[in-house]
């Protein structure tokens, strides 16, 4: 498998996506930490966390110093959180 051109980069990118996510998994507890479901760094720094419901985005938001704390090191671009609910489809 190649890891340049387009498929390459898209297998990166995804990647990434996934470590962040456990990235800000790990600077939660138990349920807080289950209802993260994705995240994404945006180039303007932006770390977007989907949650599972309205509910634990709301929850989450009083976490947001700490997952930003706790992904710094690795991804020191990271600036502000903004939580988003995901839909099923």
């Amino acid at each position: 498998m190649a890891s340049s051109g387009p498929l390459g980069a898209l297998a990166k990118a995804a990647s990434s996506r996934l470590d962040l996510a456990d990235c800000v998994r790990k600077q939660l507890a138990g349920e807080l930490a289950a209802a993260v479901t994705t995240c994404n760094l945006r180039p303007d720094g932006t770390l977007v966390v989907t949650t599972a419901s309205p509910e634990w985005a709301a929850r989450l938001r009083f976490e947001s110093d700490g997952i930003l704390a706790g992904c710094r090191p690795q991804w020191p671009e990271a600036a502000r959180v903004r939580f988003r609910v995901g839909t099923d489809r």
